[in-house]
């Protein structure tokens, strides 16, 4: 029998949906599917490092790197932002019923061989480079994503 596929786009810089996206990535992989997690536009900000890496940047590339939140616990919430507290709010919530954070539901998809991928074209569009994004990941284009998708059990997109 054929081994089950699961692709999921990360289109979404959203906290609850990246958080969701990975939720859903974990559990398919624990049923044993083969999994790909594609990051492109604003996803590819919860493959961002939290810290600040010294790279050479162009005026443009600067501004968005300065714009876009580093890292999955810098990512804002879809709904109820409440002027920042939002995103306190919850991971509060989520701490108090031993949830996993987004950082660590990144680190067990990692673990559980889940294939990370980042979109190169999308990293040329806002001035990302390899050195500012966590190490293990990948790197294809929209080619390399549906090839993977077109024997797909489940696509999603979030």
């Amino acid at each position: 029998m054929e081994k089950k596929r699961t692709t999921i786009v990360l289109f979404s810089g959203d906290y609850d949906k990246a958080m969701a996206a990975y939720i859903i990535a974990n559990g398919a992989a624990a049923y044993d599917h083969e999994v790909t997690i594609f990051h492109t536009f604003w996803g590819i900000n919860a493959l961002r490092k939290q810290e600040p890496v010294a790279v050479q940047k162009g005026f443009l590339e600067k501004m968005f790197a300065k714009m876009m939140p580093r890292g999955a616990e810098k990512l804002g919430l879809s709904n109820m932002q409440m002027l920042g507290m939002g995103p306190k709010v919850i991971k509060h919530v989520m701490k108090k019923h031993n949830a996993l954070t987004l950082t660590q539901l990144v680190e067990l998809a990692q673990e559980q061989d889940i294939k990370l991928v980042t979109c190169t074209m999308t990293m040329d569009l806002l001035g990302l480079q390899k050195e500012e994004l966590l190490d293990g990941i990948q790197y294809a284009g929209v080619a390399a994503y549906l090839a993977d998708a077109e024997d797909g059990t489940v696509n999603l997109f979030i």
